[in-house]
């Protein structure tokens, strides 16, 4: 039997993360991957979900390196039955915000220097108020946190946690709307057309047109959840 919650994000700060990079421009797309949920969920810190996960792997306090484990980190969740979609903007508007800064070398190198030259660089940012709904599809019953920090500031975010009835299953052709993370359901299902969202590590899909293995619910007809998703990485 699987447990599916639909959850739903309330930004109380603005959050930022660079999606693009337009020249000076970095935008923030409002969409959240389905990476960043699982720590922001404390899914792979856990010692409760991510047991196989050392301390010295930890990124909560501190991160030694730059280099990113998602394979070693995500795997668990795996062996666990737990899988958590991107999140999909239910409504969100944006803010630009502009910052300045001079250049340094005199202060970080002790170099010395006559010239002074600032520049300027412009971030859109995910305003405050901005909802988002996301899915957790679980072998066993969970109990996700209210509050999570999200983005390069670590915002703050309010979590709304709704256990759906009992989900049937189909096979057949079926559109999904929700965003998707394309190397987790396309060795699973065959992917027929989509609409691609751009952002790193793994551009995700949407208005995803596939044939296989889908959740349905009778109260909730537009809800098309394709099933067997697991995390999957380049090889």
């Amino acid at each position: 039997m699987s447990f599916i919650y639909r959850c739903h994000i309330e930004l109380h700060d603005s959050m930022y993360h660079a999606t693009r990079e337009i020249g000076r421009l970095y935008e923030t797309e409002p969409i959240i991957h389905n990476y960043a949920l699982c720590y922001a969920l404390g899914l792979v810190d856990s010692e409760k979900y991510a047991t196989t996960v050392s301390e010295e792997d930890s990124y909560r306090y501190f991160c030694p390196e730059q280099v990113p484990k998602y394979e070693q980190h995500l795997t668990p969740l795996n062996q666990q039955g737990i899988y958590v979609t991107p999140a999909a903007s239910i409504h969100h508007t944006s803010i630009l915000n502009t910052w300045k800064y001079a250049n340094n070398n005199y202060h970080v190198e002790m170099e010395k220097t006559q010239k002074n030259i600032p520049s300027f660089g412009r971030a859109k940012e995910i305003a405050p108020e901005s909802q988002f709904e996301f899915f957790v599809i679980s072998q066993k019953e969970l109990k996700l946190p209210k509050w999570i920090r999200l983005g390069k500031w670590m915002s703050k975010a309010e979590v709304t946690v709704e256990k759906l009835p009992e989900a049937k299953t189909r096979n057949d052709l079926f559109i999904c709307t929700h965003p998707l993370n394309p190397l987790d359901v396309m060795f699973t299902n065959q992917v027929i057309s989509y609409d691609v969202v751009n952002m790193p590590p793994v551009s995700l899909i949407q208005n995803v047109q596939m044939r296989g293995q889908y959740y349905y619910f009778e109260d909730i007809k537009e809800l098309k959840i394709p099933v067997r998703m697991t995390y999957r990485f380049r090889g």
